[in-house]
């Protein structure tokens, strides 16, 4: 059967010669991209960040790296093993035998460095809600979220104050143990993780009540949060290092905040500019006149010409949103709407009738042309 998983650099995007650094890089790349918390209920970027993860899985390990360049996805498929029923003659059906005893064999289980090596911790995201006035503004705002720390009672040890914490007494420290089994080429020895220490070449024999001997706990968190005036719906506030503790040494993550800013009732926000519409009476269309024009810190005076025709836009400049990297603003840009007048008295009515006979076409530019141009069909 063919394998359909896609190639792991492919995954991360990566060159196959590429190094630690690079992998490493592009998995936080495309780990924050994907992150489940970022995404509630998309079952695609859910698959693809599962993806990424199993990819960075195998590649960030030298052992497993190896052997995938060398056998492909087959060598961490366990249908490719031993015992895998019907007694197939292809790469799978060795009769009895277990390859992934064989792969362990050449390059060691892996799980003890897995343990011991030094990693970064994850990322923690949340979301925060605005109103269009704080967005404007700016706004300090409280945020509480939780994430992983080191034990301040046994300060990451994982054994109770003044215990000791000893060396394994099964694998000697090593993490790994070695066992020997039969496979198809011959007694192979098997490097595999120390259960008695799960990888750790250490015992406690005294844990940490507080964390439980994990070294870690989960806590509630709650920051000042400082979000820059003209902040726009969707993008992120990036607190270096706030996130989940690192493991061996590792760097902490961050703290991920979206903002999410809620409409306004007037202004519709394109970039940094603002927009909305402006009634004006029939009278002032014509006659033209100085208008009250509504803007986010209160309202400003702006003389429409005579003539002026309903959905023509003027623009008031400076008083749109403020801009997040520099102190420039953007405009504000108002659309007119001519509204006409309803339930005219029978006066008011014989005024008009005249006022549109005195006009003629003359003051009709617009219909005048229309007009001509359907008599001419």
């Amino acid at each position: 059967m063919a394998d359909t998983k896609r190639d792991y650099y492919e995954v991360l995007g990566v060159d196959k010669g590429a190094d630690d650094a690079a992998i490493k890089s592009a998995y936080r790349k495309l780990a924050k991209q994907y992150h489940p918390d970022l995404h509630p209920g998309d079952k695609e970027a859910e698959a693809k960040f599962k993806e990424v993860n199993e990819a960075y899985t195998i590649l960030s390990d030298a052992e497993k790296r190896a052997a995938y360049d060398r056998y492909g996805h087959a060598a961490f498929d366990p249908s490719m093993g031993g015992g895998g029923g019907g007694g197939g003659t292809g790469f799978g059906g060795f009769g009895g035998f277990d390859m992934g005893d064989i792969f362990s064999s050449f390059f060691g289980g892996g799980g003890a460095s897995r343990r011991t090596a030094r990693m970064d911790g994850e990322d923690v995201a949340l979301r925060v809600y605005l109103s269009f006035d704080e967005a404007f503004a700016g706004v300090k705002r409280d945020v509480k979220f939780d994430r992983i720390e080191k034990c301040a009672d046994c300060g990451g040890t994982g054994a109770e104050k003044g215990s000791k914490i000893e060396t394994c007494s099964v694998c000697k420290g090593r993490g790994t143990v070695i066992t020997q089994r039969q496979t198809l080429l011959g007694m192979m020895q098997s490097e595999q993780t120390c259960q008695a220490c799960r990888g750790t070449g250490k015992t406690i024999k005294n844990p940490c009540k507080n964390c439980r001997g994990s070294g870690y706990v989960k806590l509630t968190k709650t920051l000042e949060v400082s979000i820059p005036a003209g902040i726009d719906d969707g993008q992120r506030i990036v607190l270096r290092g706030q996130g989940n503790a690192g493991r061996n040494g590792g760097a902490p993550g961050d703290l991920l905040i979206e903002v999410r800013v809620r409409p306004h009732e007037l202004f519709e926000r394109r970039g940094s500019n603002l927009y909305c519409e402006v009634p004006i009476t029939f009278t002032d269309a014509a006659l033209g006149a100085e208008i009250e024009v509504p803007t986010m810190t209160g309202k400003t005076r702006f003389t429409i010409p005579e003539g002026t025709q309903s959905g023509t836009e003027f623009t008031v400049k400076g008083q749109g949103m403020p801009s997040v990297s520099s102190k420039r603003k953007g405009d504000l840009i108002f659309a007119v709407t001519v509204e006409v007048p309803k339930g005219l008295s029978s006066g008011q009515k014989k005024i008009l009738q005249e006022f549109a006979k005195s006009c003629g076409d003359g003051n009709n530019a617009k219909r005048s042309s229309f007009l001509k141009r359907f008599l001419k069909k």
